[in-house]
């Protein structure tokens, strides 16, 4: 793939929370974890060409970060409070797992979500939409903040709750 494609660049940037969270989830290190994000980045930037269109490119990001984060690690290996690597290779097969999970998460998200009385559905799509907060959702329907806050939670729950059945039942179902 040209990593100066349009294609390349929206892959690439819809990436990033993911990756940033999958480095953050196996070095903890907020400050580092930064600086491997930005490594990786560039390191995707220079192995453009090597990603295969049609592949998980988040997958492929998250495996390019994890030998980031191996290389963070040997320098800080000497540190005492690291921990060892088979540690970090157990949490990033979990994350690997959660990875492979997003898509039929999502796909029981966005079934679970209709399945919420209206008047839950709009207020969490619209406290979710761009710039929405529970402050301004509350001067718009005339309640208190604590009062779209307790819905706000009990639509949450109820969604955890419903992706959680539906993830149980039959996680191949939602794809």
């Amino acid at each position: 793939m040209n990593r100066d494609s349009k294609e390349f660049i929206l892959l690439m940037t819809e990436a990033q929370s993911s990756i940033y969270a999958y480095i953050l989830s196996i070095f903890p290190d907020r400050s580092r974890a930064r600086d491997i994000l930005q490594e990786t980045n560039l390191t995707m930037w220079k192995k453009a060409d090597q990603f295969t269109e049609g592949t998980e490119f988040t997958a492929w990001g998250c495996k390019i970060a994890y030998f980031h984060v191996l290389s963070a690690r040997r320098k800080l290996a000497r540190d005492r409070h690291v921990f060892d690597d088979s540690l970090l290779d157990y949490l990033a097969e979990r994350q690997d797992e959660r990875l492979a999970e997003l898509p039929a998460r999502h796909i029981a998200l966005r079934r679970c979500l209709e399945r919420l009385p209206k008047p839950q559905r709009e207020l969490v799509k619209a406290r979710y939409a761009p710039g929405g907060s529970v402050k301004d959702i509350a001067a718009k329907l005339g309640r208190s903040v604590g009062s779209v806050s307790q819905t706000l939670y009990r639509a949450r729950s109820a969604l955890l709750d419903c992706i959680e059945k539906s993830m149980r039942s039959d996680p191949e179902q939602t794809l």
